[in-house]
């Protein structure tokens, strides 16, 4: 596995929006379909418009450890499934993520691949158009180019550059310790608000002083 690729897989998605407040955060409609997935892995871009062919197209195509990112453009119809979820997984790629509907829920439920998307339904599309694979896309109101970074668990999804997420990486790993230590002591008796500088803080906005709110553990 790619080291940055393996840090990504480590740290929480809202840890990096944190890190980096401008990182472009997908569309919380598009969602996991299943509770605790974890998904980091390059885009791979397809568009398909009520139709299910160029995900095919795609699952031939994509190197394993790819997320397929998949722009529909509103149209309403399902373009995954259970079958694809499950090629998808065979084939070694790291999830699916399609800014539409995908279906056969039970199925991906049972298989576990990582899937993204606005929700499900049980209409599919046709098999007619080739649609288009490797051209930068929108993806839940981002803009995502072949290679961008896919990162997402049960808080949404950030697609943005590598180095974009590896300038963030580093403060991101160093607030889950902050977080971490947080937690000890809370198990150890200490409220949350004592392990601030919370007094200091809403003195120095009363009177109007820039500030922040600090963690001191």
């Amino acid at each position: 596995m790619d080291p940055l690729v393996e840090r990504l897989a480590a740290v929480q998605v809202s840890s990096l929006c944190d890190a980096d407040k401008g990182l472009p955060v997908v569309d919380p409609a598009i969602h996991a379909m299943l509770p605790g997935s974890r998904l980091v892995g390059p885009a791979f871009t397809v568009i398909a418009h009520d139709d299910h062919l160029p995900l095919l197209v795609a699952l031939r195509r994509a190197e394993p450890g790819s997320v397929l990112v998949v722009a529909t453009d509103g149209h309403r119809r399902a373009v995954s499934g259970e079958l694809f979820a499950t090629e998808a997984r065979r084939r070694g790629l790291a999830g699916i993520v399609v800014d539409g509907y995908c279906r056969d829920v039970a199925g991906l439920r049972n298989l576990g691949l990582p899937v993204y998307a606005r929700g499900s339904t049980p209409m599919a599309g046709s098999t007619r158009d080739g649609g288009t694979l490797g051209e930068p896309v929108r993806c839940g109101g981002v803009e995502v180019s072949p290679g961008d970074l896919v990162i997402g668990d049960d808080d949404g999804l950030v697609i943005a550059p590598a180095d974009r997420l590896a300038a963030a990486l580093p403060a991101a790993e160093q607030i889950e310790r902050a977080e971490q230590a947080l937690l000890r002591g809370m198990a150890a008796g200490r409220s949350l608000p004592e392990m601030t500088n919370l007094d200091e803080h809403l003195a120095a906005l009363a009177d109007g002083r820039d500030t922040a709110l600090r963690f001191e553990v």
